[in-house]
């Protein structure tokens, strides 16, 4: 990954999570989610958004269903607030790596305690 591709990833990581945070009124995505990573296309048309969140398997697609209508108001506002040459077009998925270092660290935990 490129520095400009990788300080862009961060600034539109950064920038989503702040606007899920202040702006976005969906009840389904203000609870605690975290935008883990975003990775960008060569050509920086097309953004790939990892969000993660502690929740029932239900929950977790519902949460993916809410991001995928609300993509184009995130888009809208990142052209806002981003002076990129192109808006990527936004995809999300679902990130389960807290889950698994939770379960691992309460692994280690019960290996120590034994």
């Amino acid at each position: 990954m490129s520095r400009r591709s990788e300080r862009t990833s961060k600034l539109i990581q950064r920038e989503i999570s702040d606007l899920l945070e202040r702006q976005v009124n969906d009840p389904r995505l203000s609870r605690l989610i975290s935008v883990t990573e975003v990775t960008l296309s060569p050509d920086f048309k097309h953004a790939k958004i990892f969000v993660s969140t502690l929740g029932s398997k239900i929950d977790k697609e519902d949460m993916l269903t809410s991001f995928s209508n609300a993509s184009g108001f995130l888009r809208r506002e990142l052209a806002a607030h981003l002076k990129l040459k192109y808006t990527p077009q936004l995809s999300f998925h679902y990130d389960d790596s807290i889950e698994r270092g939770a379960r691992l660290l309460k692994l280690i935990g019960e290996l120590t305690t034994e």
